[in-house]
């Protein structure tokens, strides 16, 4: 073969998302639903790298939006993403397993506001103040609240005198419990992880509201995933619940395990995506 035909062949496949199957490392995206602390990251990376038989690297961006376009790009090979983004783009990624929380794959979103707030006991009493949310493409932070608000019979676009969005969930939580925010809407699970991390940061606020359940932020794999690499990925997840080290990690997760989760789950999220966007 000429050389010029030689290396125009490796230029196609390098453009083919599904050419990646040679990859050395295993790319995996995490967003701000993840707790993100360093130690635990190298923990749970050496613990994927022994199960997997190779080099695994962490994504992390500070919003939903990044790591779901590297997803769809093909440029990781699994990512845990909210439920939201999940739902919208399920024609463009697979859905591999479920987290399993206080023994169900399911959490909740919470609105809180400053805990010397006595007055705010509603949504409605929040009309006309300063609003967190955490992501746009965020479910718990996002897409809960305006179709709560919608349910009402408000106007999602001017109800509050202000919104700004955080980004990750704990910075909701830091904005309302130090006044920068009158209230605000963040992940259930999230919270209640930094109940036990933070204590005095969450004391600080108060949660007025809490949703019904939906389905928890899903681990998903880019389409065209190499097939046994993703068999592997799910096996070494589902497994951590049969070992001590994985039983270690999982309770800094605050999870159960993982499991394959029902086609029904996302349905709850679903129906809130097509009101909120009709709107």
């Amino acid at each position: 073969m000429k050389r010029r035909n030689f290396l125009g062949l490796i230029a196609l496949a390098s453009a083919i998302p599904g050419a990646a199957l040679a990859r050395p490392v295993v790319r995996i995206g995490l967003t701000p639903v993840f707790l993100d602390d360093q130690t635990f990251l190298n923990r749970w990376q050496a613990y994927l790298e022994e199960r997997l038989g190779g080099r695994v690297e962490f994504i992390q961006r500070s919003s939903y939006r990044e790591i779901t376009e590297l997803v769809l790009n093909g440029r990781l090979d699994f990512a845990w993403l909210c439920g939201y983004p999940y739902v919208r783009y399920q024609d463009y990624m697979d859905l591999l397993l479920v987290p399993i929380y206080q023994g169900e794959p399911l959490y909740r979103s919470y609105l809180i506001v400053a805990a010397e707030d006595a007055r705010t006991r509603t949504f409605a009493d929040l009309e006309g103040r300063l609003f967190a949310f955490s992501d746009p493409l965020s479910n718990s932070g996002w897409l809960v609240p305006q179709a709560q608000l919608l349910s009402g019979g408000h106007d999602p676009e001017h109800f509050f005198a202000r919104t700004f969005f955080a980004g990750a969930h704990r910075n909701v939580v830091e904005a309302v419990a130090v006044g920068l925010a009158d209230g605000g809407s963040v992940d259930g699970y999230v919270y209640e992880a930094l109940a036990r991390l933070h204590p005095e940061l969450t004391r600080r606020t108060r949660i007025i509201w809490r949703s019904e359940t939906y389905g928890f932020p899903p681990v998903v794999a880019r389409r065209g995933a190499d097939p046994e690499l993703r068999e592997r990925f799910r096996d070494a997840l589902q497994g951590m619940q049969d070992s001590e080290q994985g039983r270690a990690l999982l309770e800094q997760f605050y999870l159960d395990g993982f499991e394959a989760p029902e086609a029904e789950l996302y349905t709850g999220i679903e129906r809130l995506m097509r009101r909120v966007e009709r709107a």
